[in-house]
Parts: structure tokens; sequence; C-alpha cells
């Protein structure tokens, strides 16, 4: 069991952010035991397919996330400073690792290291150089082509837990983060079976909430002596983001018309108009001319993301969805 002890400071300062060098050590996990995450096998079958086309190499990388991972480190998994770092901005601060914390983090790990984890100890230099080659070659081909959909999902999950805060406080931003997890009293609690600890966010540093959709089912919570503590855990709506299409209740369909009751349902993660359009087969002004009667009839919210527009299902719209259901 982990507990984290909440001031109002901690509560305050209590933030969100994306990474994606997260996403690439947590899918490593994915292709090595995608049994147990079988919602992502439609990812796997592409993403191998896509790394033998490439020719890419990860050996270390894959040797640094054992299955089962009751440890990673820390340098290869580090709580994101910034909201939503590029990944050169994550693979420079990971090249930059000094080598006293390398070895420090791989002191954690049991023995006999794998050769290549063993190598990056000795000379964490030439390993961390390595490295970041292997990731940023993992990425480009396993994880960056489905990039865009997993930042909307991420997004849609930070927007909603904002209006939750909004409307009920922290309890309602944790609420329903995880099963692990429970808020009571300012009080944050982990079930984790492997170790016992209470800790005390001195200092107002507050938590860093990581969205992450390759985690799932899980949670991993990151507390390091000098960065900012971190909750990673799986966005609403994981298990709908490699589907093709999602299915239309035919009675929700007999009221609002098969388009509207179709996009209604695809919105259980964000999507905007042209993302819709593709997934669901209409002409991207006919979504559009859809989504704005939802929109005005309360059933959808918009939220500006860059350039793009993001539409997501209301908490009435998922009423009348759940209503409708056979």
């Amino acid at each position: 069991m982990l507990t984290l002890e909440f001031s109002a400071q901690d509560v305050a300062a209590t933030r969100f952010a994306c990474s994606r060098l997260l996403e690439v050590v947590t899918s490593v996990q994915v292709l090595k035991d995608p049994g147990a995450r079988a919602v992502h096998l439609p990812w796997v079958r592409r993403a191998r397919a896509r790394l033998a086309q490439a020719g890419v190499e990860y050996g270390l990388l894959s040797q640094l996330v054992p299955m089962p991972a009751w440890h990673l480190p820390d340098f290869l998994t580090p709580v994101p400073a910034a909201t939503a770092p590029g990944i050169e901005e994550e693979l420079a601060e990971l090249a930059a690792t000094s080598p006293q914390t390398v070895r420090a983090d791989l002191a954690a790990l049991a023995d006999p290291l794998p050769p290549l984890v063993a190598g990056l100890r000795a000379d964490p230099v030439a390993g961390l150089a390595r490295l970041t080659g292997e990731v940023r070659a993992y990425w480009a081909a396993a994880v960056e082509p489905h990039w865009p959909r997993i930042a909307r999902l991420a997004e849609g999950e930070i927007l909603h837990r904002a209006r939750r805060m909004a409307a009920g406080g922290p309890a309602a931003l944790f609420e329903g983060l995880h099963p692990k997890v429970s808020w009571q009293g300012g009080r944050m609690t982990v079930a984790q079976r492997r170790y016992d600890i209470e800790q005390v966010l001195d200092g107002g540093r507050g938590l860093v909430l990581v969205p992450s959709v390759f985690v799932w089912p899980g949670a991993v919570v990151q507390t390091g002596p000098a960065a900012q503590p971190g909750l990673v855990y799986a966005p609403r709506g994981v298990a709908t983001l490699w589907e093709g299409g999602a299915a239309t209740p035919r009675a929700l369909a007999g009221v609002l018309g098969p388009a509207r009751a179709r996009l209604l349902a695809e919105l259980e993660s964000p999507g905007s108009t042209t993302a819709l359009a593709r997934r669901t087969g209409l002409s991207a002004p006919n979504v559009s001319h859809h989504l704005a009667a939802l929109h005005a009839a309360g059933l959808v919210a918009r939220h500006r993301s860059g350039r793009e527009v993001l539409y997501l299902r209301t908490a009435l719209g998922q009423a009348l969805l759940e209503g409708g259901a056979p």
C-alpha cells in the first residue's frame, strides 16, 4: 500500500502531463506480454509488422523493460517537467542523464544484469547514446503513427478531469482514476502488494497526473527524491482506442437519426470532425452539421486543441447513450 498525504499547497500544485517516452516504455511491456493487455492486440499486430519492416533493433530498451516489471530505472521513466514535451526534448533529457544517476538507478535492479544493461552500467555515456537511438527508431515505427489518436484520448481525459475538479474539488478530480486509487481526507492511497509506504508530499510539490494508454490496466506511482511525484494511469476510453467503429443502439438511432446516434457512440474518446468522418464514412461537412446539432442539444462538448476542435460526449450524452443501449 502506498499512501501520499497532500497539503493544500500540494493540491494546488497538482497538474497533468503527457509523455511520449513513457508511452514508448510501456508499449514495450505490451509487446512482451500482449495477453495481459488484450485491448492493445490490434496495435501489437501493426507495431510488430512496422518494426520488422523498418528493421528496428531495440535490444537495450527491451532488456531495460523486463516482464514482469516490478521496477524500471527512474532515468528511463522520468516525470515530465513540461505539460507535453516533444520526443526530442525527452530524448535530450535521457541522453543528458549523469553516469552517477544511471549507475544508481541500475543498482536497484536484480543481478545478474542482462548483457546490454551491464554494458550500459559499465559505460553510461556510450550506453545512453545507443539507448536514445533505439528509442527514436522504435518511436518512429511503432508509436508515432498512432500518436494523434493517443494524444486526443489523453487530452479528452485531461479535459474531463478538469471539469470534475471544477465541479467537485479534489475528491472529484481523483475519483475513478483507477480501481487501485482512492482519495479521502487529503490522502491518496494506491493499492500495491509489494510494499507499504506512507509519504508526505513536502514542500508543496504536488502530484503530476500522467494519462498513458499503454499502462492499461495498471497504474504506476513515480516518487523519485528530486522530481515531482507522478501517477501514471490509463485514460477513459482506452478500450475503444483501436476499434474501427462503435456500435449504434437502434433505439437511440430511432430518436436522433442513425448519423447522429453513430457520432454520439463514437465519442467515447475525443475526436475532430476529420477523424470522425474517417471513422464513420460520413463526409466532413455532414459530420460538422450533425455535431453542431448535438452540441446545441448539450449532448457533446467541444474543446480547441491547437488547430483542431475536439468533440466529446457530455454527461447528458452519456446518459442518453446508456439509456438507449439494448
